[in-house]
């Protein structure tokens, strides 16, 4: 969808749970991604993912684009490099190690820099930018496999993580959301008006 998914997303959940034959009363946690992506897609699903969380009493985990697209890989012993299309020149990207634990921070880059951020090793790239990666890495002469597993997000991924997430430490009910992550300020922004007040002397 182009537009309208914040008027698409609630009835779209309630038609998940009515096809499972479950209410919002048998639910357990909310899960939602975080980031990165669309600014407006993020503010939807994490505004969605607040008001279920509190209407339900139910605790909300966010887990962010890079560490979903990260664990739908198939294992392979060596660092693994996600990377998702900004929709603009750079991309946003993450490493993780061979067990898919996320090393260092995420950040939004330029593709032709990425060898520069890279340990000097072969390294796995997946995600949504991962032909644009996997293209500059083979002009400076990187070693680096591309992998098929999901680019995009997944429920049953995102579910299972925050799942896992939960176990550890569980968050209170219907507080505490989760945080958007934007690695870049947003491409519009809104300007203070000036007020100016003429008076007769």
């Amino acid at each position: 969808m182009e537009r309208g998914q914040s008027e698409a997303l609630v009835p779209m959940i309630r038609d998940v749970l009515g096809a499972s034959g479950l209410r919002f009363d048998d639910l357990d946690l909310i899960a939602t991604t975080v980031g990165p992506g669309a600014f407006t897609g993020l503010r939807i699903c994490l505004a969605t993912a607040r008001a279920l969380a509190l209407a339900a009493r139910l605790p909300v985990v966010g887990v962010t684009t890079f560490e979903v697209v990260a664990i739908a890989q198939v294992a392979i012993d060596m660092p693994l490099l996600v990377a998702i299309d900004s929709k603009r020149s750079d991309c946003y990207v993450q490493l993780f190690d061979e067990n898919r634990v996320a090393v260092g921070s995420a950040s939004a880059i330029l593709p032709s820099a990425i060898e520069e951020i890279l340990p000097p090793m072969k390294v796995a790239v997946a995600g949504t930018a991962a032909d644009a990666v996997k293209t500059a890495l083979d002009a400076s002469d990187r070693e680096s496999i591309r992998l098929n597993g999901q680019d995009y997000p997944h429920a049953i991924q995102v579910a299972a993580l925050a799942a896992e997430r939960a176990a550890h430490a569980m968050p209170r009910r219907g507080e505490n959301p989760p945080d958007p992550v934007y690695l870049r300020p947003p491409d519009v922004t809104v300007v203070a008006a000036k007020t100016t007040i003429k008076t007769k002397s």
